[in-house]
């Protein structure tokens, strides 16, 4: 077997048979020692996962390095891995628990949320992996908001199916990045049934994405939100949530996106997916330890013309 391969199928395992250990281990937990248990997982990681580190010091550099000292970019690094471990408990504790993340989970902006979908036409929850993201999806549908979520399925199997049955147990619907033709019908139809799909535009998409702007440097991006927008006339509105200091949560719903029109279909596409990019980047500057920085968002690179 070639080295590489084993090598990551032995990590894979190793990570699925970490989470089956902590799931064990949060179930027995009283919940006020849970984000104690969070905080070593977090002291561990940052100093076991070099690698993810690496790219979060490195990724914090690109977009703070001329406004905050290393020690600065070190600590939002620390809470970023905080703020990790604290969701990744979160959701193993609360996914089986709906009164509870009811109980925990504010909604500010529902209007706007309302104000969209009495339009008829469904309602794209654009957003980032920023703060609790699962359990923000659990809440909404609790609130009785039949939500979809566009999803690259998880590396290894199991950990997927263990994701998935959970999702499927609060009725958050999952429409997998992959086969294209199928997550493209799937999120045409939730939106014809004028219910709400949510897509994180935040990560790198390659060259079949397009060019924006993040944190004054090229990042390539998903244009997905704003085609689906323009073939469904559904509303694009930003949806964010925020940690508060007792480790509750408030999910914040921006206005509906005024999309824009320009010269060309091309450059309409890149107006709108830059004013999305803009949106999220003004959270993660507000809230930087909620994103993960552990991703190399800049990955792909223009190429000179």
């Amino acid at each position: 077997m070639d080295y590489k391969k084993f090598r990551k199928k032995l990590g894979r395992f190793v990570g699925w048979l970490a989470l089956k250990t902590c799931s064990l281990i949060i179930r027995v937990l009283p919940m006020r020692y849970i984000y104690a248990f969070a905080g070593g997982v977090a002291f561990l990681g940052y100093y076991i996962a070099g690698k993810q580190r690496k790219i979060a010091l490195h990724s914090l550099s690109v977009a703070f390095g001329k406004e905050k000292s290393a020690s600065e970019i070190e600590k939002i690094a620390k809470d970023c891995f905080s703020f990790m471990a604290k969701s990744g408990v979160e959701v193993l504790f609360f996914m089986n628990k709906p009164r509870l993340i009811d109980q925990r989970f504010s909604m500010e902006g529902k209007e706007n949320l309302d104000r969209a979908l009495s339009k008829g036409k469904g309602v794209i929850l654009i957003s980032a992996h920023f703060g609790n993201f699962p359990l923000m999806l659990a809440k909404i549908s609790i609130a009785g908001y039949p939500t979809s979520a566009i999803m690259r399925p998880m590396r290894d199997p199991r950990t997927e199916k263990i994701f998935s049955r959970e999702r499927e147990k609060l009725k958050i619907k999952t429409i997998y990045s992959q086969p294209r033709n199928a997550c493209v019908g799937g999120t045409i139809e939730a939106l014809r049934n004028n219910e709400l799909v949510f897509i994180p535009v935040d990560q790198n998409f390659g060259t079949a994405g397009v060019f924006v702007d993040f944190f004054g440097r090229k990042a390539a991006t998903a244009t997905g939100p704003v085609i689906f927008a323009q073939r469904t006339k559904a509303a694009i509105v930003p949806c964010f949530t925020i940690r508060n200091q007792d480790d509750t949560h408030r999910i914040v719903f921006e206005p509906e996106l005024d999309m824009e029109k320009g010269s060309s279909p091309q450059e309409t596409i890149i107006k709108n997916i830059q004013k999305i990019t803009d949106i999220i980047e003004c959270y993660i500057r507000r809230h930087p330890a909620e994103w993960g920085w552990i991703h190399r968002r800049w990955k792909t690179q223009e190429k000179e013309v």
